[in-house]
């Protein structure tokens, strides 16, 4: 079973300084300590990267090296290994806590683009497919598209605020994963969908499309700012029960760019976002993962995968859940209640209520695909909240 990396507590904060002259040469961000960053980011642990001031170009050439959504990858690192033990494993992780999302009021101004043609096979999935719905991790859950043909609930709240992202590695080639908005101009994803475990180097030229639809994009290209991951997990030094696979902090945070002066979360909203086991019991949870896995609709519709979720202490504190997603899910939203919150009529909330809470990212899935579990990093303090707080002070108009 390959795991995604996830994200543990940095010893400094990282900053990274792009030039057209190291793009033109290197094609990738590379991390340099510096004091130029906020003075939060450094005592969190956070790195991030510089502002993408122009467009990633081939061998100095000046001609942009255009993403390639036809042959897109689907990321989602793998474990070795059979099903994990369910029962669950608890963690003191602090008081938990929460930060609300917001509706948006949902304008569109969709672009078209082209559909992807690859198969689940270019993401090194192997094995026998489960003929069931829970496969051999025997953990039941239940997968649909997200997407209703005719009814576009990818442009309705809550399923906007979750969309597709590409990038670029250092030979240019296109990966995608799934993303989805947490702030008005920040987006929540995987710490692998941004930076290259271990060896200090940040992707590049990342594109995020809300409500992505069989080629169309309703809220249009929204190009990236700054990305930030947690120093341990840029440096290598991140705790992994599977090294750069299974990790505590497989958590990535990009700012956006603004269009006409607005972030597109005015449009799509926001989900809100939980931590320090916000929404669990005893170890266990139930969440709603969305993401576009490119083995269910070749990965050009939402999917929906709705799984109880429970923490797993030998494998970094990790939640699993049993879901039929694979490569391209990577970076997905896990969200507690999700959906319209109904009006109460004769009875009264449970604990932990609050409506579309992202408690963790899709990380990892096995190898076997037989299994049919994945994992996330736990949302905490020490990533999530810190994250969040970096990339806040570095552009507050995002987060307001």
């Amino acid at each position: 079973m390959k795991k995604q990396p996830n994200d543990s507590n940095g010893a400094s904060a990282l900053q990274i300084t792009l030039s057209v002259s190291l793009i033109c040469v290197s094609l990738i961000l590379f991390a340099s300590i510096s004091g130029a960053g906020p003075a939060d980011s450094r005592s969190q642990g956070v790195v991030m990267s510089q502002r993408e001031l122009t467009s990633f170009t081939a061998n100095g050439s000046g001609n942009e090296v255009p993403l390639d959504f036809a042959n897109a990858r689907p990321m989602l690192p793998l474990a070795p290994g059979g099903p994990i033990d369910m029962a669950p494993s608890l963690q003191d992780l602090g008081t938990p806590g929460f930060s609300a999302g917001g509706t948006g009021n949902g304008r569109a101004n969709p672009i078209t683009l082209p559909l992807a043609t690859i198969s689940d096979q270019d993401a090194g999935m192997e094995g026998p497919l489960a003929p069931d719905e829970y496969g051999t991790g025997h953990q039941p859950f239940s997968t649909a598209r997200a997407d209703l043909l005719t009814l576009n609930t990818n442009t309705q709240y809550p399923y906007r605020a979750s969309g597709k992202l590409f990038f670029q590695d250092a030979n240019n080639n296109t990966f995608v994963c799934s993303a989805s908005m947490i702030k008005r101009g920040l987006v929540v994803t995987a710490a692998h969908c941004v930076a290259n475990f271990g060896h200090s180097q940040f992707y590049h030229n990342w594109h995020f499309y809300p409500g992505w639809r069989n080629g169309v994009t309703p809220y249009g290209n929204q190009t990236v700012f700054q990305a930030w991951v947690k120093t341990s997990y840029f440096n290598g030094t991140d705790s992994c029960a599977v090294s750069g696979v299974v990790c505590t902090n497989d958590v990535a945070i990009l700012i956006l760019n603004t269009q006409d002066g607005a972030y597109v979360g005015t449009q799509t909203g926001w989900y809100g976002y939980g931590w320090n086991g916000y929404g669990y019991i005893n170890g266990t949870t139930h969440v709603s993962q969305i993401g576009y896995p490119v083995c269910l609709d070749n990965g050009n519709r939402m999917e929906r995968n709705d799984s109880q979720g429970f923490v797993s202490a030998s494998n970094s504190s990790n939640t699993i859940i049993g879901s039929l997603m694979c490569g391209g899910s990577s970076g997905g939203p896990w969200l507690e209640n999700f959906g319209i919150r109904p009006t109460l009529t004769g009875t009264g909330n449970g604990t932990a209520p609050l409506s579309n809470v992202v408690v963790g990212v899709t990380s990892w899935g096995y190898i076997n695909n037989a299994v049919k579990q994945q994992g996330a990093s736990p949302f905490t303090s020490n990533n999530i909240v810190s994250l969040v707080s970096s990339a806040c002070n570095s552009r507050p108009t995002a987060c307001q």
